[in-house]
């Protein structure tokens, strides 16, 4: 079997960070822009947000992720190589999803930030009123 044969694509996404996933057969190791994953993300937080879909279908030491992420902090991107990662293994075999929703690792996180509106300092924050 080729290696483009073997190679899923998942694009994930969180607030304004997007992500592009790679996943294919390998040893377990992640590499996020160009870097290991535990450089890319120091906080064990993020860390375990990046590997849960993985973990969910115990395929930890089996699949060798890439990632490629643009946009937004370091939270929204490790959203969103989650939410990549998990739409990759979809990708690799359907029988995934009842594992993968029951985690909630499907759902695409809607929360996005407000924007400011004109006349006002901020997205809900009024001027102070005056009476006098």
């Amino acid at each position: 079997m080729s290696q483009e044969a073997a190679t899923y694509y998942g694009t994930g996404k969180r607030k304004t960070a997007v992500a592009k996933v790679w996943l294919c057969p390998g040893s377990g190791k992640i590499e996020v822009n160009g870097r290991d994953f535990k450089k890319a993300f120091p906080r064990l937080l993020h860390q375990n947000d990046v590997v849960a879909p993985l973990k969910a279908v115990n395929m930890m030491d089996k699949m060798d992720v890439r990632a490629v992420t643009s946009g937004g902090g370091i939270t929204g991107q490790a959203g969103s190589i989650q939410l990549g990662i998990a739409r990759a293994l979809l990708k690799m075999d359907e029988s995934y999803r009842p594992l993968l929703t029951q985690q909630s690792l499907l759902t695409r996180d809607p929360r996005m930030k407000e924007r400011k509106k004109y006349g006002q300092p901020g997205a809900r924050k009024r001027f102070q009123y005056s009476k006098r």
